[in-house]
């Protein structure tokens, strides 16, 4: 486990765009951010992940490695789309390149069929996924996120709902795969977070900071299916869930990693606000992970 002095074993952090790179990361650097997962939509396109590696840790050597790199992240449908789980593998390989030993994406999904008839694929692809990581010490977690699926059809994710989660790990038991895990998308369900993190701590390898409101008044009154929206996906500080909560539960789970920030839902810090948002979200996690270390007397 990571030493807590100064709170090294959960780390403050916020996604970063790949295609970007260091000089995004130049920018964000002095507001306090602590770690950065670099994110691609679908493909890594024409990334040369080695020059990105170099440049990016040129920039965390120059500025006193005070934010490290938590993870890579590709997020596609590697079920249905074989570029995208090429770039899995590409992304397994080049983890070690930023000092990072995790990968992060969405499971993928056999589209528009239930969630059972995405196993057979599930296994197919990501068997070899898994066993490529475990030999170079790298780990894989799935966002919890339907992407507007449902356990009958959707186009992107099975790895939204924990009868899923059981479903995964039962058909690929490999203990470097689990979960990128945030509460928003389980208030999107309805679920209580706080509940679900306890049970399934030992499987959640990266927190995504991102939070959501639920309007309780429209679901009583016209429920999740009468055309109102009746949530909303939230930065950190601004939604209903007790960070303090869920951070106490990630250190007595022996949890050790980033709670990097997905900004770009709220409804309200967004735009010329977003980053805004995002530090405020930041300092708020600060303070919710027990704010400035403290030394003990001796």
């Amino acid at each position: 486990m990571a030493d807590r002095t100064n709170h090294q074993d959960i780390r403050i952090g916020t996604l970063a765009p790949g295609d970007k790179g260091a000089a995004y990361l130049r920018q964000i650097i002095p507001h306090g951010f602590e770690s950065f997962q670099l994110n691609f939509w679908k493909y890594l396109g024409g990334t040369d992940l080695k020059k990105l590696a170099k440049e990016v840790n040129a920039l965390l050597d120059e500025t006193g490695r005070t934010a490290i790199v938590s993870s890579l992240g590709i997020f596609g449908n590697p079920l249905e789309d074989k570029q995208t789980a090429k770039d899995w593998a590409r992304c397994i390989d080049a983890a070690a390149l930023f000092d990072c030993k995790l990968v992060c994406g969405f499971a993928g999904r056999v589209v528009n069929k239930k969630i059972p008839e995405s196993m057979k694929t599930y296994k197919q692809v990501f068997g070899p996924l898994a066993k490529r990581a475990a030999d170079k010490g790298v780990r894989l977690a799935f966002e919890n996120c339907d992407m507007g699926g449902t356990w009958e059809y959707g186009d992107w994710n099975i790895a939204h709902a924990p009868t899923a989660w059981e479903m995964m790990f039962n058909e690929l038991p490999a203990e470097n795969i689990g979960l990128e895990w945030e509460p928003c998308h389980q208030m999107n369900s309805l679920i209580d977070p706080l509940p679900q993190l306890r049970k399934w701590i030992k499987k959640v390898f990266h927190i995504h900071g991102k939070d959501a409101t639920v309007l309780w008044d429209v679901v009583r009154e016209s429920g999740i299916r009468g055309g109102k929206p009746y949530v909303f996906h939230r930065t950190p500080g601004f939604g209903d869930t007790n960070w303090t909560d869920v951070i106490s539960i990630l250190r007595q789970g022996g949890f050790c990693g980033s709670i990097d920030i997905e900004g770009w839902h709220d409804p309200v810090y967004r735009g010329d606000l977003e980053m805004t948002g995002q530090v405020h979200g930041l300092n708020y996690l600060k303070q919710c992970r027990g704010g400035a270390f403290v030394e003990n007397p001796k």
